[in-house]
């Protein structure tokens, strides 16, 4: 007997794929601008009419003013402190080994009887609570006193018997007085010269107007430090602090100037106008320089014409600044 075959099973149907939710479509990347051209189109450029001679001239002399007075302030607040830092490191080492040979001047003359010039240190300053440490150098003119405080050259050295001066700025070249209407009667403070160290006592700090206390008698030595009063480089008058020697004065030795012999460029607030015609040559020189640039520019061009000038104005610049800084009061 035949068996019979089961009957195959049926085929499962087949499962349907779950159902994927279709993503969102991404927002389109919003274009990026066009980006600008570095360059303006040349129908958009409107031309510059160009400058005429008076013009150029004008234009030039206001920038060469305008150098002119920035130099002024920066040889002012600057380069002045920087002359004076450097002036007194050489007038130290010089002073120091003058004192160690024994030939620091002790009158108006050096130990060969040689009349001292202006800027020749005479006298080693230094007052502890103002913080002052300066070599003090003859004469008392503008030019002069860049260097340091100066020995007016009528008056005894500090410590001779007698009354001596020393004059020192206020606010430019280091402005070594400047804390000067600070001193107080009974502050002490030394002075070192030729002959040794003398140490001073204030007595008194005096204005324009206000009395001096009397004159010193015999064997008395007397020390008058003075200075500018006021707002910085604003002088309004001059103080004066008066100061009396601690123990027995020196020799005076001899000295042949008078106060009748000083010039006005020596005494308080005056100016040095011995080098002025230096000046009127730089000032010539700037006139010469414009007059120049204006007739090569329009040859050449703006940019090279300030190329080649911008180093000799700049250079005469500040040789003006100084000579106008040398008729400024000493005593600013």
């Amino acid at each position: 007997m035949t068996a019979i075959a089961p009957a195959p099973a049926a085929p499962e149907p087949p499962r349907a794929a779950p159902e994927v939710e279709p993503k969102p479509p991404r927002p389109p990347k919003p274009a990026k601008p066009p980006r600008p051209p570095r360059r303006p189109p040349q129908e958009l450029i409107t031309p510059r009419a160009p400058l005429t001679r008076g013009q150029q001239l004008a234009r030039g002399t206001t920038i060469l003013i305008i150098i002119l007075f920035g130099a002024f302030l920066l040889n002012l607040l600057v380069l002045s402190h920087i002359e004076h830092l450097a002036a007194q490191q050489q007038l130290l080492m010089q002073y120091r080994q003058q004192l160690t040979d024994g030939t620091a001047p002790v009158n108006e003359g050096d130990f060969e009887g040689v009349l001292l010039p202006d800027g020749a240190p005479v006298a080693l300053i230094d007052i502890p609570d103002l913080r002052v440490h300066e070599v003090v150098v003859e004469g008392t003119t503008s030019s002069a006193m860049r260097a340091g405080p100066g020995h007016r050259r009528d008056t005894v050295l500090p410590g001779q018997a007698g009354v001596s001066v020393i004059m020192g700025r206020a606010a430019a070249y280091g402005g070594p007085f400047g804390s000067l209407p600070q001193m107080v009667p009974g502050m002490r403070f030394t002075v070192i010269t030729g002959q040794g160290e003398s140490e001073f006592e204030v007595i008194g700090v005096r204005y324009a107007g206000e009395n001096s206390p009397p004159p010193p008698t015999g064997g008395e030595s007397r020390l008058v430090l003075e200075s500018a009063r006021g707002p910085m480089f604003v002088p309004t008058g001059v103080v004066r602090v008066d100061a009396e020697l601690v123990g027995d004065a020196l020799d005076p030795g001899a000295r042949q100037t008078g106060y009748y012999a000083l010039g006005p460029a020596e005494l308080e607030m005056g100016s040095d106008a011995s080098t002025v015609w230096l000046l009127v040559f730089v000032l010539q020189l700037f006139v010469l320089a414009e007059l120049i640039a204006v007739w090569v520019g329009p040859r050449v061009g703006g940019q090279k014409t300030w190329i080649v000038f911008a180093p000799v104005i700049g250079l005469a610049a500040i040789f003006a600044a100084d000579q106008i800084n040398r008729l400024l009061p000493n005593l600013m």
